[in-house]
């Protein structure tokens, strides 16, 4: 477990629940904070990703969540501490991209269903103008990689980071994946076919 997600999640409330639950509550980590950089594990994980699920807060207080997915490595990790995405037209709600100018914070889900693995990323984010920020545009969204054009960049500032327990994560596939797997097979089938045919008077 990541000593600072910890440090950052575990709250006098969150202590006092699972001592209510379990009997005794994890100890207190105290409020140094001091932001952990991502590691060749996880700057590997983030680099197979073709999604990530993003909690922001609103104004008002409310939590929502949004999906990205793109390309393998549209989530770039531009260093140890600093993540980035394009983000382009949508529905034109732009919740995440309001809400993040009011509170930036962030908690990042990826996931990896096929080997039942879930990075957890908190962070604070800031959503600039991609007409103002040709040059980070052009590293993390090349030329047509996209229908139209990025309309933002999400920009994320990584603080801590932590990997979950696979036990209730239900493997999921991909299209890709499971053509993948089925090649070999279908191969060997027109493989049979085609001996089939031969021996055939």
């Amino acid at each position: 477990m990541s000593r600072e997600f910890l440090r950052t999640l575990l709250t006098p409330a969150v202590r006092a629940a699972q001592v209510q639950y379990y009997g005794r509550g994890s100890p207190d980590l105290g409020t140094t904070s001091r932001p952990e950089p991502l590691t060749a594990d996880e700057i590997a994980f983030v680099g197979e990703r073709t999604s990530f699920y993003m909690a922001t807060i609103s104004e008002s207080g409310w939590p929502y969540v949004q999906h990205r997915g793109g390309p393998r490595g549209f989530l770039a990790v531009r260093a140890p501490h600093e993540l980035a995405f394009a983000d382009y037209g949508g529905n034109r709600q732009l919740i995440s991209a309001g809400s993040l100018t009011r509170n930036p914070r962030v908690c990042l889900f990826l996931m990896d269903y096929v080997n039942r693995a879930r990075l957890k990323v908190l962070g604070t984010a800031e959503v600039l103008d991609a007409r103002e920020h040709p040059e980070l545009v052009a590293a993390i969204a090349p030329p047509g990689g996209h229908a139209t054009p990025p309309e933002r960049v999400v920009r994320i500032t990584v603080h801590a980071y932590d990997w979950n327990c696979p036990k209730f994560i239900t493997p999921r596939f991909t299209a890709e994946e499971v053509e993948e797997a089925m090649a070999p097979l279908r191969a060997r089938i027109a493989e049979l076919e085609a001996a089939l045919r031969s021996a055939m008077p």
